[in-house]
Formats: C-alpha cells, structure tokens, sequence
C-alpha cells in the first residue's frame, strides 16, 4: 500500500550516493580507512573516547555481553518493550534474560526501582533500552549497579545525541551500542556502532569483531604488519567502507535533522493536545535534548482489537503507523523465561500503542492532517 504519509522517511540526498562511488573510485571497499574516519567522527560527536564500527546493533550487543564476561547461566536484566535483538544477543551466549517492566504510560522506559527487585546472585549486568531517544533513568541505574557490582550496557539505538543531564546516550555506561538501520536517526542500511571510554574493552571489542585476529588486511596492506596471530575465537562482525562512507555523509546532516524534529515533536504536541483524555503521550515533560527517533501514543483505555481497529482507520486516511514493540515475554521463544513475572504496564502498553509518523521533513500542515485524522479514528 502506498501511503499519503508514511510512517519515515530516509534523510538522504546525492551527497550518499556520491560517497560510494568515491570509496569504490578509491579501491577499498572492506574495512579500512573509511570505517576509521567514521569511528573517530563518531566518539567526537559523543564525546566519548573509544568508537568501534560493526556489521549492525545485534552484533554490537552481542560483542559487549561478550566481552563484559557474560557467560552461560549468568542472568542480565532487560526490559520486555524492545526490539527483540536486545534479548537474542543475550540468548546467543545462553545467559539468562530477566525482563522488568517500564516506569509508567508517561515513561516507557525500565523501571529501576523494579530493576533492583530482580537482582540475585547470578545477576552480572543491567541492560536499558532508551526509548524513542527518551533518557533512562541513568542516576539510578548506575548506582544500583555500583551497589550490586554490576555491568550496564546502554542500547542507544534509539537515541544519537540524545542526551542525560548534560551526557549523551551510550557514554554512561560500560559500553553503549547504536543501529544504522534503514529507519534509524542515522541510516546506513546496515550498520552499528559501540561506544565505551574503556580501552581494555574496546581493544577486546576490536580483536574480536575480526575473528580474533591481531591485524586486519588494511593494516597488512598498508604495510604495518606483515603477519596475523589469532588470540580469541572472534566473530564476522566488521563493517565495510562502503557503509561507513554512507554514515560519514549521515553525521554531517544529524544535527540539523534533530533539530528539525523537535519542532515536528513541538507541533504534534500542540496538535494533539485537544484530544485530553483519549491518548497520553509519553516523555510529555521531557525537557532534555533528544532523537525524536519515533513518535509514540498510548490510546487510553483501550484493547489490543480497539487499538488495530484505530490503525487500520488510520491507514485507510493515507497514514502508515506502527507498533513499537511487541513485548519480547510474549514471543514463544521467551516465554519460558517469564512464566513467573508480571509485566503490567508492559503488556498494557503494548496493547494500546501506537507508532505516528515522525521525520524532519514532515509539516505542520501534515501533522494537523494527522491529528485531525486520528480524532476521526479515535471516534
């Protein structure tokens, strides 16, 4: 179905595809000096010390895990309203997901007071997932990990730039882990990032995104190593130049694309504030900077039917939406491993959430269309 407004649109121009061409021009196309351009252009942007290019988020999450020693039986505390690669690369090293429910409709964040309820002795590392760009609660988190000696990995895959209390995103804790996905601030197709300000880790996060091998080929042809041993068992998790180059032109233009989307966040708010009891709209009172990477609604009192009843009206008025997530405990995969929890604001949310379209190049005149649209849907 082709809609009048879709849910994102990819923010690029001729300026990727000349890029490529230039990095194929160049004859290295693997992991080399674009890729390096890139990480260093990256942690300077976050102001954080180490940044290491990856094939994508999952292989991100799974090389932290990894090489912050989660290992078989060790449990790490995760939310459920995610996507689900948070969980699988917890799974792939056969560690234990405990999944805890968010704070509030208001806030749909991991909750860290019930995180703390959940620690045990097999406890190793606390992950948080900042939704929608949205900060955790990253006071909390970090001291209950202090107390309890645990690892904090951050997935920020929703939030480049944002920031807490004067920090962005992904520097706050062990390591933080950013997507490039297609429908990501920043889009490369496919692509991550991790970020830490924690040489051992990310020298150990190097070794072993390359099969665990003491030099790569673009160091070997460019004549600073003649040889390779290889330390670890590793991974295939490099980026290629080809991705980091479509990223190089992508950070040159998020600044400007973030701020663009505040204002589009600004006049949903203004739009939709007619709508009083009928919706709630989380991180309302937000007032620090953010991604804007996706523009969520709670439809209040509401069931799952109710709720795709509202999306299909709205889909037939021309505008996509989504559902942003399905709660990981629910997937048949997981459920063993939450049959004895209750995730209440959980799974109410994921029942009565719907996803608006959000990108900078949306209008104000299109956001009236949207709200005027949802008010008829709503009825």
């Amino acid at each position: 179905m082709s809609y009048k407004i879709p849910l994102f649109d990819l923010n690029f121009s001729e300026l990727e595809g000349k890029a490529v061409v230039e990095t194929l021009k160049d004859g290295w196309i693997s992991t080399g000096p674009k890729c390096l351009a890139f990480e260093k252009q990256f942690a300077e942007m976050l102001d954080v010390k180490h940044a290491v290019s990856v094939a994508n988020c999952t292989t991100a999450l799974h090389l932290v895990y990894d090489v912050l020693g989660i290992t078989a039986g060790d449990e790490v505390i995760c939310p459920s309203l995610s996507f689900v690669a948070t969980v699988n690369a917890i799974r792939y090293l056969n560690a234990i997901p405990v999944f805890c429910d968010i704070v509030s409709e208001d806030n749909l964040n991991i909750d860290p007071e019930k995180v703390e309820k959940l620690i045990t002795a097999k406890t190793k590392a606390i992950v948080v997932m900042h939704f929608a760009g949205f900060p955790v609660d990253m006071d909390n988190i970090m001291s209950i990990a202090k107390r309890h000696s645990l690892k904090v990995i951050e997935d920020a895959c929703h939030g480049p730039l944002s920031e807490y209390k004067g920090k962005k995103l992904g520097t706050i804790g062990d390591a933080g882990c950013f997507s490039f996905f297609s429908n990501k601030n920043i889009s490369t197709g496919e692509g991550g990032m991790i970020v830490t300000n924690n040489k051992e880790v990310e020298s150990e996060i190097r070794l072993k995104r390359s099969h665990g091998m003491t030099s790569m080929s673009y160091q070997r042809a460019s004549g600073h190593s003649t040889e390779y041993d290889v330390v670890t068992v590793g991974y295939n998790y490099r980026m290629d130049d080809i991705h980091a180059s479509i990223g190089i032109v992508q950070l040159n233009k998020i600044q400007k694309d973030l701020e663009k989307r505040a204002v589009v966040r600004k006049y949903y708010l203004e739009e939709l504030g007619n709508l009083g009891n009928l919706i709630t709209i989380p991180f309302k009172k937000n007032t620090e900077f953010v991604s804007n990477y996706i523009f969520p609604i709670i439809i209040n009192n509401c069931t799952k039917t109710k709720r795709d009843e509202i999306r299909n009206k709205m889909h037939s008025f021309g505008i996509q939406t989504s559902v942003h997530y399905p709660a990981i405990h629910s997937f048949s995969i997981y459920k063993r491993f939450s049959q004895d929890i209750r995730l209440e604001i959980t799974e109410k949310v994921v029942n009565s959430e719907i996803t608006l379209p959000m990108y900078s190049k949306l209008t104000q005149k299109e956001i009236k269309y949207i709200s005027k649209c949802l008010q008829q849907s709503l009825k």
